[in-house]
């Protein structure tokens, strides 16, 4: 039965289930938290959020969302012209179903007990709800990071569903680089003396994911943007780049859930569009529907280069590359030096 619970702000969130998952296990009954903003009965497009992003893409002019930038009224995708969607993950904290919920066996917080999820389940889920919208086709999928390891499968799974695919800084598999950077934050969220194998009081910051964000915010961005910005600046207190990132770090620990970004980083390191389907440059060939593929300068963990050869493999791969010192981070800003090219692509250009 379709359950819509409406909060103010084109915010809403939409129940279904089963949730049937990779691994053979189910979750009984899924909630998504979503955001709409847009004409109704105008072309829809679904955005893919990353790590640590939300629901909350387009937001409000008080609360202006995290690619409010890229996205709104007259701008370089045009909320008079679309409708935009954005769902919070399958495993997020912002309201959909994942740690952080209510296990319905038990009453209780799911905690460690959530069980693990990939890049494809998100997908289902996002599909799932997309039917109890009545939403049967989409203009595009577009995301980045995380969000572009979503938008891949979205290509793959059901490539009857859209006309465009538009994916910044992700590659076709998650590489050991990466995961080893997101095994160094997983182990500082669990040597946490608080961590407290994943039942420390909720809604109560954690000081290994300050740890665990600190170590995302260097290797997101570049060596030139840091000594560009900070300069070995000093205060009483330090370095400004230290006092820059333990902001960054209690910021986060204040807004998000260490079980989840867990769940999360496990989900990003099992990325492989290949898994199951003969290797990664096979299941490329599935990817039917034009493809934009953006890549940024110095980023570290999704490397330029593999993302051209990525995009070399697709039946109607376009790829654009962005020169930038904000590294991986690139697709969060400086959007003048690459809206324009989201916009041609998804004009038909």
């Amino acid at each position: 039965m379709l359950t819509k619970h409406h909060i103010p702000n084109n915010v809403a969130e939409i129940s279904f289930g089963p949730l049937p998952l990779t691994s053979g296990k189910c979750i009984s009954s899924v909630t998504l938290r979503y955001e709409l903003t847009g004409p109704p009965g105008a072309p829809v497009i679904l955005v893919c959020h990353a790590l640590t992003g939300n629901h909350r893409t387009v937001g409000t002019e008080e609360n202006p969302g995290w690619w409010s930038g890229l996205i709104g009224p007259h701008k370089y995708i045009d909320t008079t012209q679309y409708q935009v969607l954005t769902f919070n993950v399958l495993g997020g904290c912002n309201g959909s179903t994942g740690p952080t919920s209510l296990n319905p066996k038990t009453n209780k917080p799911y905690r460690r007990s959530f069980p693990e999820i990939t890049i494809r389940d998100m997908v289902t889920a996002q599909y799932m709800a997309l039917q109890k919208l009545n939403i049967s086709k989409l203009y595009a999928v577009i995301g980045g990071s995380l969000g572009g390891m979503q938008v891949l499968e979205w290509g793959i799974c059901y490539p009857e569903m859209m006309e465009k695919l538009i994916a910044f800084a992700v590659t076709p598999v998650f590489s050991d680089y990466g995961i080893g950077f997101n095994h160094i934050a997983e182990q500082a969220i669990k040597t946490d003396p608080a961590w407290n194998n994943g039942n420390y009081p909720l809604n109560t910051p954690l000081k290994g994911l300050e740890i665990a964000r600190m170590i995302g915010m260097v290797t997101y961005r570049s060596v030139d943007l840091f000594t560009e910005r900070f300069q070995r600046q000093q205060s009483e207190t330090g370095f400004s780049v230290s006092s820059y990132l333990n902001y960054q770090g209690a910021k986060l620990a204040n807004r998000f859930d260490p079980n989840s970004y867990l769940y999360l980083l496990n989900a990003m390191n099992h990325h492989d569009i290949g898994h199951g389907r003969g290797g990664w440059k096979k299941a490329a060939r599935l990817l039917r529907k034009p493809t934009l593929l953006i890549s940024y300068e110095k980023d570290l963990i999704y490397e330029p280069h593999i993302i051209r050869s990525f995009a070399e493999q697709l039946p109607q791969g376009h790829y654009f590359h962005v020169e930038t010192n904000f590294g991986h981070d690139g697709f969060l800003t400086e959007f003048e030096k690459w809206g324009d090219e989201v916009a041609s692509f998804l004009h038909g250009a």
